[in-house]
């Protein structure tokens, strides 16, 4: 009888360290595999699985495409590219960006989910944002055990509730605790029969691994938004647990990373407004300098009030831009004030 042994790990912000932690509580003789999406800079090379093989016996590499998963081993997904796993082996992709993510979470998420159902164990650690929780729900549905990192140990707990919040957690433990958890779920056999997946999970699966023919057939309907990173029309997800949006090249967002997206661009557009206002007056400045040495009076104080007009309003979009207005509410600090939902508990039980 197969196990629960292909275990899918999210990490973000801080989240280093709760990958050691879990890292180093696997027994040498831990038979499962593990993938890792870490969002990591595109120029980092091998550099996290050299730091994350320090913390264990077993082999940590970077995931190379089409090679086959083997037990015992850490696989690491390749800065830049997305890591997703299917009929045994890996299929490393360089497809749109996720919650503007290259690697992405959620896209090993639901492949782990498609192909292997029960076997699959996602793991959720700290981060901001919420990648990881549209692929828990994923793996939820399939049969699999959903793991959160206690947001109370978790030094970024953004990505933590908001897995908390999407889906019923089986496990909610501090990072050190899981590596003898995984190892026990290792330990219980599973049905080998995975349910049949629906139409919007293998379509998004297929999506990521390399299927270029555009999505015709959208699972959701048009919203008015559009795609941060094409700015193509975004189309709802038709989703239950999670209000996420896809465009039809690929690029998916959850609601907050909508958000997010969304602010960074107007604050953008507003400092682009504030360079405008200051050549604006520089110029006004200039002419009024200008028709001032011609003797042109009438045109220099013109030229000046344009210019000290000008000034005013940059002096009121300088404050407005500098004090963060339009930025998100920063992430809480780990047990501040945003609740953990009813279904989580701290002690690794399944919540209700």
């Amino acid at each position: 009888m197969p196990t629960r042994d292909v275990v899918v790990v999210a990490a973000s912000a801080g989240g280093l360290e709760a990958l050691q932690a879990l890292l180093a509580g696997l027994p040498g003789d831990y038979a499962g595999v593990l993938l890792v999406v870490s969002h990591i800079p595109a120029q980092s090379g091998d550099a996290l699985p050299k730091i994350l093989d320090r913390a264990t016996s077993l082999p940590v590499a970077n995931a190379r495409h089409g090679e086959r998963l083997r037990g015992g081993h850490v696989y690491v997904a390749s800065p830049d590219h997305h890591l997703l796993v299917g009929d045994g082996h890996l299929h490393v992709r360089r497809g749109p960006r996720e919650n503007g993510h290259r690697p992405a979470a959620d896209p090993l998420f639901r492949s782990a989910a498609l192909h292997f159902g029960p076997r699959v164990v996602g793991v959720v650690l700290s981060g901001t944002l919420s990648d990881g929780a549209a692929g828990l729900v994923a793996v939820r549905r399939q049969g699999g055990v959903t793991v959160v990192q206690d947001p109370g140990d978790a030094p970024f707990n953004g990505m933590p509730l908001s897995a908390l919040e999407a889906v019923a957690v089986d496990h909610v433990l501090p990072a050190a605790q899981m590596g003898p958890l995984l190892a026990a779920l290792a330990l219980d056999e599973v049905s080998s029969r995975v349910a049949e997946p629906d139409a919007t999970m293998r379509q998004e699966v297929s999506l990521m691994e390399g299927n270029h023919e555009p999505v015709r057939n959208h699972p959701g309907r048009p919203s008015p938004w559009p795609c941060p990173d094409c700015n193509g029309v975004l189309w709802t997800v038709e989703d239950d647990d999670i209000f996420r949006f896809r465009c039809r090249v690929g690029h998916a967002w959850t609601a907050d990373a909508l958000v997010e997206a969304q602010a960074s661009e107007i604050e953008f557009a507003l400092w682009a407004a504030l360079r405008a206002l200051e050549d604006r007056a520089s110029l006004h400045r200039a002419l009024a300098e200008r028709a001032r040495s011609a003797g042109r009076e009438l045109s220099a104080d013109r030229f000046a009030e344009e210019s000290e007009d000008a000034d005013r309003n940059i002096a009121v979009l300088r404050e407005f831009v500098q004090a963060g207005r339009l930025a998100p509410d920063p992430e809480p600090e780990p047990g501040g004030e945003r609740h953990r939902p009813q279904n989580a508990t701290a002690n690794g039980e399944r919540g209700t």
